[in-house]
């Protein structure tokens, strides 16, 4: 990309895939249509707006651009760029993180120019006023299935069964034992229940994986509480679709978009109250919050969505409505965007 139309830098610091990385791959395309913006790194899409980084310390000193990190990493880069290669750059950092700063981070964040927090939560812990923006959802990818029991057979599932699903890494941070221990108590009960996790396993969680298997088989379950590991991107999608209701159950979270995704299909959702999970959702009318790590109040709230249907059709309505209302991609790329021009302005 051509460095005199570049107004903004999204760096990506981390070849593998990560929530951080797919953030900058969906909302790049969308502010590009409003601001001239590139992301540099690598592993990136070879049709996102790019800039390499051996071009970075060469950009043109003819007037300031952004730099919006999203890590430690990037912020340090910011920094080296700004102070050893004299570039013109205004630097921007989002947190999703909850939790206290290194001392380290919280140096870093003190030599921004602006902060940016994906939650009121996140805000708190950092020390310095920040805007809020939520992430948001491409509402025209993740919708309701035009025909979900076709895209069922398509998938290989049951047409007829009641679908649960849990999408993400396969760890006890994602709560995915919370969630195998809840349907160890409802399935045997209810025999046309399913539920289906995606996510890759790592070397050093094979042995949860595992153990997580052998007692779903012990309960002669193991054939309607599936592991399907990675999956496609389109199928991701197209599993949303089919849900009759998204369990997140996680013990920690960033930020989560997982929820937003599953309500965008028209799906309602049960999720603890980690991450923005409480900004998210509605209680009672797009599902249901409930205590972190806590296997008894998961399983009673997924009873009371499992054992109504017809309230589960409404809040899937109200989902939908709520998150295209509130939580769109393009409400989020607006929000950034207006955080870009304030920064591009005059000098302070």
């Amino acid at each position: 990309m051509d460095p005199a139309q570049i107004d903004v830098i999204a760096p990506n610091l981390k070849r593998r895939l990560s929530g951080v990385t797919a953030t900058i791959v969906r909302l790049v395309p969308v502010q590009a249509r409003l601001i001239g913006i590139a992301a540099t790194g690598p592993g990136l899409p070879a049709d996102l707006p790019h800039i390499t980084l051996g071009r970075l310390p060469l950009l043109p000193r003819d007037r300031w651009r952004v730099w919006h990190a999203r890590r430690n990493t990037e912020m340090v880069l910011g920094l080296v760029l700004r102070r050893l290669f004299r570039r013109r750059l205004r630097l921007l950092f989002t947190s999703a993180a909850q939790r206290r700063h290194s001392g380290f981070t919280r140096w870093l964040i003190r030599q921004q120019d602006a902060l940016v927090a994906t939650s009121p939560q996140a805000a708190s812990y950092l020390e310095r006023p920040a805007t809020v923006v939520m992430h948001g959802v491409d509402t025209t990818v993740f919708a309701p299935a035009p025909d979900r029991a076709a895209a069922r057979r398509a998938l290989g599932l049951a047409e007829d069964a009641t679908i649960l699903g849990c999408f993400g890494r396969i760890r006890a941070q994602k709560g995915v034992d919370l969630l195998v221990e809840a349907a160890l108590r409802l399935l045997p009960d209810r025999p046309g229940v399913q539920i289906v996790f995606t996510g890759r396993i790592t070397e050093d969680n094979r042995a949860f994986h595992a153990d997580l298997v052998a007692r779903l088989t012990a309960a002669g379950l193991a054939d309607r509480v599936r592991f399907l590991g990675e999956v496609p991107w389109a199928d991701v999608v197209r599993l949303y679709q089919v849900l009759d209701l998204f369990v997140a159950p996680a013990r920690w979270e960033g930020f989560g978009l997982t929820p937003l995704e599953a309500m965008a299909c028209g799906v309602p959702v049960v999720a603890a109250r980690v991450g923005a999970f409480e900004a998210l959702i509605a209680e009672g009318v797009t599902g249901s919050l409930v205590p972190p790590d806590n296997a008894e109040a998961l399983t009673e709230a997924i009873r009371i969505w499992v054992d109504a249907p017809a309230r589960r059709a409404t809040a899937g309505t109200a989902a939908r409505a709520h998150v295209v209302r509130n939580h769109s991609i393009e409400g989020e790329a607006r929000a950034l965007v207006g955080v870009y021009r304030a920064l591009l302005g005059p000098a302070p």
